[in-house]
């Protein structure tokens, strides 16, 4: 009589089937770190995107000057200062100097690299300040953050700590005339996502 072969896998398969597995999971766990890394620069770039231009859209939206600052005070305050390499970032609207003159006020905070642990942030500008046409404009340490804002071209780099050469650094700018954008420093200028 013939014996009928039962189903399944042996232990050979089963070991080559893990040793495959293994092999699939080592290829994929470096290009998984550099993701979780520029995935980290995007979320803070982001941020800091985001704040430039709700700070443009308070002030058009107030019709008076708003500040945009990086602070290392949690807490979203009217007494909140200026910190250059502060890990969080306030918009404020600066007090009013029309008849019925508002005091200023918190507008929104939010956190830079607080949960974003490998990211830096170089900065030519710890505060932009815009009218209430959204461009920047120039004051002397308005409402006492500590700081003054000059009207120039800004731009905040963001990149991973670690230096691999597959990271992407970003680079938000802030123009004059209110443009705010992001682009990748390592482009060129000619490509449509290169800082210019």
């Amino acid at each position: 009589m013939l014996k009928r072969r039962e189903a399944g896998l042996g232990l050979v398969e089963l070991m080559i089937g893990v040793v495959i597995l293994g092999l699939m999971v080592a290829m994929a766990v470096p290009s998984m770190a550099t993701w979780m890394r520029n995935a980290r620069v995007r979320t803070v770039a982001d941020a800091i995107q985001s704040s430039v231009r709700l700070a443009q859209a308070e002030a058009q939206r107030r019709g008076h000057a708003v500040v945009m600052f990086r602070t290392a005070d949690r807490d979203c305050t009217n007494t909140t200062t200026a910190d250059a390499n502060g890990q969080f970032w306030q918009v404020r609207a600066l007090p009013g100097t029309l008849i019925n003159a508002q005091p200023s006020v918190a507008v929104q905070c939010g956190v830079l690299t607080d949960v974003q642990v490998g990211v830096t942030i170089t900065s030519t500008a710890t505060a932009l300040c815009f009218s209430g046409e959204g461009r920047q404009i120039t004051l002397a340490d308005p409402d006492g953050i500590g700081v003054s804002c000059a009207a120039a071209v800004a731009s905040f780099d963001v990149t991973p700590d670690a230096t691999h050469a597959e990271n992407r650094p970003l680079r938000v700018t802030a123009g004059l005339a209110g443009a705010v954008r992001i682009c990748d420093p390592l482009k060129a200028g000619t490509a449509p996502d290169g800082c210019r």
